[in-house]
């Protein structure tokens, strides 16, 4: 979870994607704060701030060939401006900790085995240390693409293994369990029927709304992936819609009736979750739609087209699974029939049965 701002600071996200902290008491001033929270120069503007005084800022002057000059100009690219909100936003966190580590390093000596090392201090957390070797490799891929570099140090680093099979999935046991406890017509039950049935992330059930409905076919651009999704509601799940509490621009919404961000979604759903005694999450039960839908027989391109991945990796999680308990059982069967048809037949009558007593009685 991450850590709460400090008081009277908000944080916006620029037109370029850029992270930007702002202090403000009420309707006073906003105050720029640069760094970010926890770096020395955030700390000193917040305690200026506090104080009612301005901080004389020497504006930090991006040096060619330093590693803030090239963040600073990838970060105002079309390639970046392409790149989801959520994509940025979580890049450019990265690329704030480098810059406020090592900004006038030359980017050109940055190595493989620099960047290697980055990484592993990140293990412990190996999602987190993936995305940030992602976050590198883009970043120095595109440098290569304007010529400010020859090759990507980043391209040589391997990704860190990760055996944790992330968000754990739903049991059917859970199911039903959180289908008892709300009934239809709620909305904590709307919610989870649209996810179990589209297999939306929680960035797309938020925004998904009658905008983009005909009939009984849902079509959506997703946000992560930029991928267009078309699905087909069945008349069971396009009736609970007509008579649950809902909105409009978006179906599922909050207490008060007002759309949901996709974090206050989680923490919305996780509560209705717990309420039913299921501790689990909303990427939970979408990760036990994908497993229905590969063991009903789904090819990878038809879970990608539901599930709105934009490679084939991700779907082939579950194709294989499913295939190879498909298989196993196949072949059980088949090591089965081979036994009672080719061996079986032959054995002897009584064969494993307990020898008889021979021993003579006396006389």
């Amino acid at each position: 979870m991450p850590r709460p701002l400090p008081l009277h600071v908000v944080k916006e996200t620029s037109r370029h994607g850029k992270i930007v902290f702002y202090f403000r008491v009420d309707k006073g001033p906003r105050i720029r704060l640069l760094g970010i929270p926890g770096s020395k120069e955030f700390k000193a503007a917040y305690a200026a701030a506090l104080r009612g005084q301005k901080l004389e800022y020497v504006k930090t002057v991006e040096k060619p060939l330093s590693i803030r000059w090239l963040v600073h100009e990838y970060m105002h690219s079309d390639t970046w401006a392409l790149l989801s909100v959520a994509t940025r936003k979580q890049r450019g966190l990265f690329y704030a900790q480098i810059v406020e580590a090592s900004g006038d390093i030359d980017y050109r000596q940055i190595q493989t085995r620099d960047i290697s090392n980055a990484v592993e201090r990140r293990t412990r957390t190996p999602a987190l240390a993936n995305n940030f070797l992602k976050a590198l490799r883009a970043l120095f891929k595109w440098a290569v693409k304007q010529g400010h570099l020859d090759n990507n140090p980043a391209s040589g680093v391997e990704r860190v293994k990760n055996t944790s099979e992330g968000f754990p999935i739903w049991t059917d046991h859970e199911i039903r369990a959180f289908t008892q406890r709300w009934p239809i017509g709620s909305r904590e039950r709307l919610a989870f029927e649209l996810i179990l049935a589209s297999g939306l992330r929680r960035s797309d059930i938020v925004r998904l709304g009658k905008q983009h409905m005909a009939n009984e076919t849902v079509r959506i651009k997703t946000v992560k992936t930029n991928t267009a999704v078309t699905l087909d509601f069945s008349k069971r799940l396009i009736d609970l819609i007509d008579g649950s509490e809902k909105g409009d621009l978006a179906l599922v919404v909050g207490k008060k009736g007002m759309p949901l961000t996709k974090e206050s979604f989680g923490n919305y759903f996780r509560s209705a979750c717990r309420a039913a005694g299921v501790h689990k999450s909303a990427h939970g039960l979408r990760k036990y739609s994908a497993t229905m839908a590969a063991n009903a027989g789904a090819t990878a391109h038809q879970l990608m087209a539901m599930f709105g991945w934009a490679t084939i990796d991700q779907a082939e999680v579950y194709t294989k699974k499913a295939d190879r308990e498909r298989l196993g059982k196949a072949t059980s069967r088949l090591v089965a029939e081979h036994f009672e048809t080719e061996i079986a037949p032959h054995l002897d009558i009584g064969a494993g049965s307990k020898p008889k007593n021979t021993a003579k009685t006396e006389g």
